[in-house]
């Protein structure tokens, strides 16, 4: 395997240096490439860190395994910088990807993204508003930033918009997945745990059923009695074998 650590991606002026980590597989290549976003509600995670009821490495090393070069990347937060940052900086790591696809033996047409929570927000956003990606997994999503506590300043919606969704609507449909459905969307597969209190099922299951209804291939997996994180769930090694499987077919 080859390991690229903190290659800057993008310098935006007044920021810090957006860096992403890179893995590509051993062998002949070009490699199909996923790329992961991490979750963490807009105000925290790190690229280089899964979930913490995920074993460490588990993701990228099952991606490798399956001879799929994964990059995982920085995105501003929201005390950075407001909505559309985050997907900006998403939309400037797969532009920068797609350029250097030759020095990192990378499939340019071949690219899929995996996110969660936040980052399954923004996976699920930048399939739908970028014509090339491949496929996107998406585990416990936002999609739908006008129905989960509209009139509170505090949410985390709020802090990526600016403020209440209620008060923004026009910007909490611009960040809402469910606003840029559309019949040429790459395939989907959202996984999302029935007992998650912090952003319920339905946000992926509302997505679902619309994508569906614009004939794009999806797949709903809801996780009985799983919460945020797919907390008391007992076998997450076998949602990332069904991810990886999914994301190994387009």
């Amino acid at each position: 395997m080859n390991d690229y650590k903190g290659v800057s991606y993008a310098q935006i002026p007044g920021f810090r240096p957006l860096l992403l980590d890179l893995r590509v597989p051993s062998g002949e290549g070009p490699f199909p490439l996923v790329v992961w976003i991490h979750g963490g509600a807009f105000l925290f995670g790190d690229r280089r860190f899964l979930p913490e009821t995920v074993q460490p490495d588990s993701v990228f090393d099952a991606l490798i395994e399956a001879e799929i070069a994964v990059a995982t990347i920085d995105y501003r937060l929201s005390g950075e910088a407001l909505f559309p940052a985050q997907l900006d900086d998403v939309k400037a790591a797969l532009t920068y990807l797609r350029a250097s696809a030759e020095e990192f033996n990378l499939d340019a047409d071949r690219i899929g993204l995996w996110g969660e929570s936040a980052g399954g927000h923004l996976a699920a956003l930048a399939g739908l508003t970028d014509s090339a990606i491949s496929a996107v997994v998406a585990w416990y999503p936002l999609t739908d930033l006008s129905v989960i506590d509209p009139h509170n300043p505090e949410t985390p919606m709020a802090k990526l918009i600016g403020g209440p969704s209620a008060e923004l609507p026009a910007l909490a449909a611009q960040a809402s997945p469910v606003s840029h459905v559309r019949a040429a969307a790459p395939p989907f597969l959202l996984i999302h745990g029935t007992a998650d209190e912090q952003l319920p099922h339905s946000q992926s299951e509302m997505l679902h059923k619309l994508l569906l209804a614009a004939g794009v291939s999806s797949t709903f997996l809801p996780v009985e009695g799983a919460g945020h994180m797919f907390t008391g769930h007992d076998d997450i090694a076998n949602l990332i074998a069904v991810s990886v499987a999914f994301l190994a077919q387009v």
